[in-house]
């Protein structure tokens, strides 16, 4: 596989990888994170002579212990107790696309990989045992064991998060997305720390006041998008609906970090539609 075959496999692999970080780290936006610390030990191994003869297979084991290590950073350790063993049969489809993020974090993290691996991403018990490095045995148990438990937790009221925002920050994000609803980049151009970072999700970084000034004459020049204050995975968030399709559903979503009163940082997931599959999203105001 040369180097184009390389990069054009990461690329189409991507949105699959996404699936199971967001799944495994309980967040769409810490699975974006997530993942873009393994493409990153990808390249790095790739760079150092790996040789690579399943692409995915390989990817998925990256981004696996990737997560564990977050996961580990953050000390989450969660336990589900188990009434019964029903986990033989496939969770449908169906089902699988309405449980939440906070849902797969509560699975051990075993039983967590053998679901998402097996019904969300299709992959054979034996698959799982090879990404997850364990027996075919265990990897078995803990699909079935995760289904349970997951059957369990999906109809329970208080797997919802609901996002508990600050007055402050309530009333910035507020002010943010009435100056882009107007238009008014020009004062949103005011609100920028000198320092300001801009990361528009898999397409680019920049930083300084100067070079983020033209994201914004990007969003002036196109008239399809709608703006509205709402949250993200409990966080302030500016939610983005595109006025040609049904607004049911936000297009993307632009997250902002403040100091003070000006911003320091602003991450677009305008690229990364695949970010929206499952995330707990709220309208607000």
């Amino acid at each position: 596989m040369n180097t184009d075959e390389f990069e054009e496999g990461l690329k189409a692999l991507r949105p699959r990888l996404h699936r199971y970080c967001a799944r495994m780290t309980g967040s769409s936006v810490d699975g974006e994170d997530v993942l873009q610390d393994a493409l990153v030990k990808a390249l790095q191994a790739r760079g150092q002579g790996a040789v690579v003869e399943n692409l995915g297979g390989w990817l998925l084991r990256i981004a696996h212990n990737t997560c564990l290590d977050f996961l580990r950073q953050r000390s989450r350790s969660p336990v589900v107790p188990l009434t019964e063993d029903m986990g033989a049969a496939k969770l449908p489809d169906d089902e699988i696309v309405m449980v939440g993020f906070q849902t797969f974090l509560q699975l051990p993290e075993l039983q967590r990989c053998a679901v998402i691996l097996k019904d969300v991403l299709g992959h054979t018990v034996e698959e799982i045992a090879a990404i997850a490095d364990c027996t075919p045995a265990a990897a078995k148990s803990a699909l079935q064991r995760g289904r349970a438990a997951l059957r369990q937790l999906a109809g329970r009221t208080d797997a919802t998060r609901l996002p508990l925002l600050s007055h402050g920050d309530r009333k910035k994000m507020t002010a943010y997305v009435r100056l882009f609803q107007m238009g008014d980049f020009d004062a949103i151009r005011d609100l920028l720390a000198e320092d300001v970072k801009l990361d528009l999700v898999n397409r680019l970084k920049l930083e300084g006041r100067q070079e983020i000034s033209r994201y914004f004459t990007g969003y002036a020049q196109v008239t399809k998008w709608r703006f509205a204050f709402g949250a993200v995975e409990g966080r302030p968030a500016m939610l983005v609906f595109d006025n040609t399709s049904p607004m049911d559903k936000p297009a993307h979503f632009v997250l902002l970090e403040w100091r003070a009163d000006r911003i320091i940082a602003i991450r677009d997931f305008l690229f990364v539609s695949y970010a929206l599959e499952a995330v707990d999203w709220v309208r607000l105001g």
